[in-house]
């Protein structure tokens, strides 16, 4: 008699942090998530996306100012990883858009968008998240 075994699943896991509206917490976020993903093959595109959408929330949404907060959450399961940041709004919508060569800023939504098999965003000038999902392999 042959006993097969299943071979076991993947668990779905989900972390969410919230971090104060302070600039030196995006570091703090970049190290929560490399503590969780560590090992991933999608680590270093997911660390950097994390990166750039905390630095957006800071810099252009109420989640930068006095008393401000957001909140980086983290799903992983069967080889895909979500990110998501949510911010406390702001009075422009998220968008990627094509940077000058000489500009200092203004790629990040390009290179998420580069970098993550989708991206996308939800809410309003109260609060929104955008979201980056990342697969094993990589998408550029």
């Amino acid at each position: 008699m042959t006993t097969l075994h299943a071979a076991p699943a993947q668990a779905s896991l989900y972390w969410r942090r919230t971090f104060p509206g302070d600039t030196r917490q995006a570091g703090a976020a970049r190290r929560f998530v490399s503590c969780l993903l560590d090992g991933r093959p999608c680590l270093d595109e997911v660390v950097l996306a994390v990166d750039e959408l905390v630095v957006n929330a800071l810099r252009h949404t109420k989640s930068g100012q006095h008393g401000g907060s957001f909140t980086v959450e983290v799903h992983a399961a069967a080889g895909t990883v979500t990110v998501a940041v949510t911010d406390q709004g702001g009075p422009a919508e998220p968008a990627a858009r094509d940077a000058a060569d000489t500009d200092e800023s203004g790629r990040g939504l390009r290179t998420v968008s580069l970098t993550a098999a989708s991206w996308g965003w939800h809410g309003n000038e109260g609060g929104r998240t955008v979201t980056a999902v990342f697969t094993g392999e990589r998408s550029a």
